[in-house]
Protein backbone atom coordinates (compact mmCIF):
# COMPACT_ATOMS: atom_id res chain seq x y z
CA UNK A 1 0.00 0.00 0.00
CA UNK A 2 2.97 2.40 1.09
CA UNK A 3 4.42 1.82 -2.74
CA UNK A 4 0.93 2.95 -4.68
CA UNK A 5 0.96 5.91 -2.13
CA UNK A 6 4.21 7.07 -3.37
CA UNK A 7 3.83 6.09 -6.54
CA UNK A 8 0.64 8.49 -6.80
CA UNK A 9 2.73 11.37 -4.85
CA UNK A 10 5.19 11.16 -6.97
CA UNK A 11 3.43 11.07 -9.98
CA UNK A 12 2.58 15.03 -10.75
CA UNK A 13 6.96 15.43 -10.61
CA UNK A 14 7.39 12.37 -12.77
CA UNK A 15 4.68 14.14 -15.83
CA UNK A 16 6.02 17.48 -15.08
CA UNK A 17 9.94 16.30 -15.94
CA UNK A 18 8.47 14.66 -19.05
CA UNK A 19 6.75 18.12 -20.02
CA UNK A 20 9.10 19.90 -23.22
CA UNK A 21 6.78 22.79 -23.59
CA UNK A 22 9.58 25.32 -22.50
CA UNK A 23 11.57 24.03 -25.91
CA UNK A 24 9.05 25.43 -27.86
CA UNK A 25 9.33 28.39 -30.05
CA UNK A 26 6.79 30.95 -31.47
CA UNK A 27 7.57 32.50 -34.22
CA UNK A 28 5.46 35.09 -36.38
CA UNK A 29 4.51 34.81 -39.54
CA UNK A 30 5.49 38.88 -40.57
CA UNK A 31 8.69 38.71 -42.84
CA UNK A 32 11.51 40.41 -41.63
CA UNK A 33 13.39 42.92 -43.37
CA UNK A 34 16.83 42.49 -43.19
CA UNK A 35 18.60 46.00 -44.08
CA UNK A 36 16.69 48.89 -42.97
CA UNK A 37 18.72 52.00 -44.39
CA UNK A 38 17.65 55.69 -43.39
CA UNK A 39 19.77 58.68 -45.17
CA UNK A 40 20.12 62.19 -44.26
CA UNK A 41 22.08 65.03 -46.45
CA UNK A 42 24.79 66.85 -45.09
CA UNK A 43 24.63 68.26 -41.50
CA UNK A 44 20.54 67.71 -41.53
CA UNK A 45 19.81 65.75 -39.06
CA UNK A 46 16.18 64.16 -40.85
CA UNK A 47 16.14 61.38 -43.09
CA UNK A 48 15.10 61.89 -46.24
CA UNK A 49 14.25 59.48 -49.18
CA UNK A 50 13.83 62.30 -51.75
CA UNK A 51 15.74 61.32 -54.66
CA UNK A 52 17.87 58.96 -53.00
CA UNK A 53 18.57 55.51 -54.44
CA UNK A 54 19.76 52.41 -52.14
CA UNK A 55 21.05 49.67 -53.61
CA UNK A 56 22.25 46.42 -51.57
CA UNK A 57 24.04 43.40 -53.13
CA UNK A 58 25.40 40.15 -52.30
CA UNK A 59 27.42 38.91 -54.76
CA UNK A 60 25.21 38.00 -57.79
CA UNK A 61 22.53 39.07 -55.55
CA UNK A 62 20.66 42.38 -55.74
CA UNK A 63 18.21 44.42 -54.60
CA UNK A 64 16.96 47.99 -54.57
CA UNK A 65 15.36 48.60 -51.12
CA UNK A 66 11.99 50.51 -51.25
CA UNK A 67 10.33 53.31 -48.49
CA UNK A 68 7.79 51.32 -47.43
CA UNK A 69 6.32 54.46 -45.37
CA UNK A 70 6.98 57.48 -46.80
CA UNK A 71 6.08 59.34 -42.73
CA UNK A 72 9.16 57.31 -41.84
CA UNK A 73 11.54 57.57 -44.78
CA UNK A 74 13.32 54.11 -44.01
CA UNK A 75 14.98 52.24 -46.74
CA UNK A 76 14.30 48.06 -46.62
CA UNK A 77 14.76 45.09 -47.70
CA UNK A 78 16.37 41.53 -48.37
CA UNK A 79 13.59 40.13 -46.71
CA UNK A 80 14.17 36.94 -44.32
CA UNK A 81 17.22 36.66 -46.84
CA UNK A 82 21.09 36.19 -44.53
CA UNK A 83 23.71 37.45 -46.80
CA UNK A 84 26.80 39.81 -46.61
CA UNK A 85 25.84 43.30 -48.49
CA UNK A 86 27.45 45.75 -49.60
CA UNK A 87 24.90 48.94 -49.56
CA UNK A 88 25.39 51.96 -51.88
CA UNK A 89 23.38 55.21 -51.09
CA UNK A 90 23.14 57.74 -54.00
CA UNK A 91 21.10 60.58 -54.87
CA UNK A 92 22.42 63.81 -58.04
CA UNK A 93 24.30 66.38 -56.09
CA UNK A 94 25.60 63.71 -53.24
CA UNK A 95 28.97 61.71 -53.35
CA UNK A 96 27.83 58.11 -53.79
CA UNK A 97 28.28 56.64 -50.27
CA UNK A 98 29.32 52.58 -50.37
CA UNK A 99 29.62 50.40 -46.84
CA UNK A 100 31.74 47.96 -45.88
CA UNK A 101 30.22 44.29 -45.68
CA UNK A 102 27.18 43.68 -43.29
CA UNK A 103 26.26 40.76 -42.23
CA UNK A 104 22.88 39.50 -41.39
CA UNK A 105 22.25 36.62 -39.56
CA UNK A 106 19.23 35.04 -38.39
CA UNK A 107 17.72 33.18 -35.36
CA UNK A 108 15.18 30.26 -35.26
CA UNK A 109 12.33 32.32 -36.66
CA UNK A 110 13.96 35.05 -38.60
CA UNK A 111 16.47 37.09 -39.83
CA UNK A 112 17.93 39.61 -37.31
CA UNK A 113 17.46 43.04 -38.97
CA UNK A 114 20.62 45.15 -39.44
CA UNK A 115 19.90 49.01 -38.88
CA UNK A 116 22.37 51.48 -40.73
CA UNK A 117 22.39 55.29 -41.05
CA UNK A 118 24.17 56.95 -44.14
CA UNK A 119 24.87 61.25 -44.06
CA UNK A 120 25.69 61.96 -47.90
CA UNK A 121 28.17 64.52 -48.31
CA UNK A 122 27.04 67.17 -50.89
CA UNK A 123 29.54 68.01 -54.37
Amino acid sequence: MKKIFLLLAFTPFLLAMTCDDDDEVYCTQEAKAALNVSVSLGAMSSITSEGVTVVATDGNYSETLVVVNENDPIFSGAYEREGNYIIIVSKEGYQTYSTESITVTRDVCHVIPQQIHVVLVPN
